[in-house]
């Protein structure tokens, strides 16, 4: 079986700008916001999936390179995160977050065999596990620090009761981060039923094997929830010991 999908070419270029353009108008006749929004998000999605693509054809060629790829991705990646949690400098230290993520899947993946030590495998697998592991992890550090903030009365009771700061500040982190794995869980609940998940229809539409696109979906999506559970346990752990914290937050006594 062979099925062709968005192959590039006028049809797609039209298509494209075709959504983008009412894109746009939704935004402008809704308010939602400038209309140029989306339509700059797709300019710069197309770009970099043009610059991306033509360096992973040359990348994926080597096991080394595809490494480099990876080593950059997470660069990338703990800059996201650190961006979105606003916690200054200090959102450096959710790099550890990312790599106790990706640190404990992929070598699992790569020693059970499953996933070969290949370019190809390596940095699509890679890429996925990381993009989740930084989802969770951003909206881990930012719920985690906007609860220390929106609830610090709390945490002056806490220290009142004699708790240690770590303590104080996990009490009310613990709840507000974990909320960061729900996407991940319910996309697992309710693959095949709401959703069919990228991995899954990229691999139906290379092989056309339903068999073989269930198994590397499922794959991934437990690889995920592993990422993202480790991931959210060393956010919450770094915020609640403050080496993770907004530059105005209230100061705790000492």
């Amino acid at each position: 079986m062979s099925t062709s999908l968005a192959n590039p070419g006028v049809g797609l270029a039209v298509l494209c700008t075709v959504m983008v353009v009412c894109a746009a108008v939704v935004y402008r006749f809704t308010r939602l916001g400038s209309p140029l929004v989306v339509p700059a998000a797709a300019i710069r999605g197309a770009a970099q999936l043009a610059a991306v693509s033509l360096i992973l054809a040359a990348a994926l060629a080597q096991l080394w390179s595809s490494i480099l790829v990876l080593v950059v991705m997470f660069a990338a990646a703990v800059g996201t995160s650190a961006r979105r949690a606003r916690a200054g400098r200090s959102a450096l230290w959710l790099a550890l977050s990312l790599a106790a993520g990706v640190g404990i899947v992929l070598p699992l993946m790569l020693v059970s065999g499953v996933v070969p030590l290949e370019g190809v495998a390596l940095v699509p697998v890679g890429g996925i596990v990381l993009g989740g592991a930084m989802t969770a992890t951003s909206l881990a550090a930012r719920r985690g620090l906007d609860a220390v903030e929106q609830r610090w009365g709390e945490v002056e009771a806490g220290l009142s009761l004699g708790l240690s700061v770590r303590d104080a500040r996990l009490e009310v982190v613990r709840s507000a981060a974990s909320d960061a794995l729900l996407p991940g869980l319910d996309q697992t609940r309710t693959v095949g039923l709401v959703t069919l998940p990228g991995a899954f229809v990229g691999v139906l539409l290379a092989s056309g094997s339903a068999v073989q696109a269930g198994a590397v979906q499922i794959l991934v999506l437990v690889g995920l929830l592993l990422a993202q559970t480790c991931a959210v346990a060393v956010t919450i752990e770094l915020v609640a010991r403050e080496a993770v914290r907004r530059p105005r937050e209230h100061a705790v006594p000492t």
